[in-house]
């Protein structure tokens, strides 16, 4: 079974420390969590406390009570959310992880149910799931299924091709996101057959 620690180590990699860019739809930032989206998020509360050092944001990196708090926030709001523990595919639950961190989790799953759909041999290998972007049963038995064809170097292929597919699109639609580019790039990863 997949393992959160993992996962969670890798997308820390591609995520900063505290940012606040006006560019960026999620707004001030910490550690990859939006303060647009996540609001209610504890975290916010110590973040607030330290600004009043002269020298933040550079003081979070010490500051105590932080990083449990972020580690418990991915852990609940994203991986418990497409049941990373139960998949049998460390690569296909980190990606999942990482692109649900940086997407949202509904787009991650309708990526994921996509995929799927589209490797089951029109129905052949196992009936079409419906894609809404809810992470259950019926994706689970999908996803256990095509990785038992040994199908996941294709399957994590396609994840993220649509993930830099969505990536083009948002900086199609609005160009001051064209400035992500290159971090949103690095996490877009292709295995070779």
């Amino acid at each position: 079974m997949a393992q959160f620690e993992e996962a969670y180590e890798i997308t820390l990699g591609h995520e900063g420390g505290y940012s606040n860019d006006p560019d960026d739809v999620g707004g001030e930032t910490y550690k990859g969590i939006a303060r647009n989206y996540h609001s209610d998020w504890p975290g916010w509360a110590i973040i607030d406390n330290a600004k009043g050092s002269n020298n933040f944001p550079k003081n979070l990196q010490t500051t105590t009570g932080l990083e449990p708090l972020v580690k418990e926030f991915y852990k609940e709001k994203f991986w418990d959310k497409f049941w990373g523990d139960k998949i049998k595919n460390q690569k296909i639950s980190n990606e999942l992880f990482d692109t649900s961190v940086n997407m949202g989790i509904g787009r991650t799953v309708k990526f994921l149910q996509k995929s799927l759909n589209l490797l089951n041999r029109n129905g052949i290998n196992y009936p079409d799931i419906v894609e809404d972007g809810a992470f259950g049963e019926n994706t689970l038995k999908s996803l256990e299924s095509c990785l038992g064809l040994g199908d996941y170097k294709v399957l994590y292929n396609i994840l993220n091709v649509m993930q830099g597919g969505q990536y083009i699109e948002s900086m199609t639609k609005n160009s001051t996101q064209e400035k992500y580019a290159r971090g949103w790039f690095k996490r877009v990863d292709i295995i070779k057959q």
